[in-house]
């Protein structure tokens, strides 16, 4: 819990930093790429069915739990290739490459540091599906302790990434 504090006060910190420079002027104004939305309902999802893998981990019922983790997993995966081409899409659609004007370069720096943390999360994602496929015991208490602390995890990112979506929306 102490790094999702920590995290939080990281990107409060970013938003905050992106706020005080968007006052300071030479801020060009720019709606994000569609994509980003895409990324949005990805991650989402991914929590729905890591949430779902972990009631029915607890249920006992491996191959749903087997099956909702791997979903979750390549779903976590989507979303950073999409994130990657929504980077793609500011340079190419907006003509906006890093570097280009502070407005651009939070929103690279804000939603690159994020993915970087959902690949933690993928990392995490990963050990599980392991254990899921290759651990013959069933929902034991160290077992599920693991996929549970995974699961506050990814949540966490994937409501951290809708409140930054919102705010870089709405700052546009």
């Amino acid at each position: 819990m102490a790094a999702c504090a920590s995290i939080t006060m990281m990107f409060g910190a970013f938003t905050s930093a992106f706020l005080v420079r968007q006052a300071a002027g030479n801020w060009l104004e720019f709606a994000l790429p569609g994509i980003f939305t895409l990324s949005t309902v990805l991650i989402v999802a991914s929590s729905i069915t890591l949430h779902g893998a972990f009631i029915a981990f607890k249920k006992g019922a491996a191959p749903l739990y087997k099956g909702l983790l791997i979903a979750t997993f390549a779903l976590g995966l989507a979303f950073v290739v999409v994130q990657y081409e929504g980077w793609q899409a500011m340079k190419d659609l907006l003509g906006l490459p890093l570097g280009t004007n502070p407005s651009s370069d939070f929103v690279y720096l804000i939603s690159m540091i994020h993915a970087a943390h959902v690949i933690g999360g993928v990392a995490a994602l990963l050990v599980a599906l392991i254990h899921a496929f290759t651990l013959t015991s069933g929902p034991t208490p160290t077992r599920k302790l693991r996929l549970e602390l995974t699961l506050i995890y990814w949540h966490f990112v994937d409501i951290l990434w809708v409140y930054l979506f919102v705010f870089m929306t709405l700052q546009s």
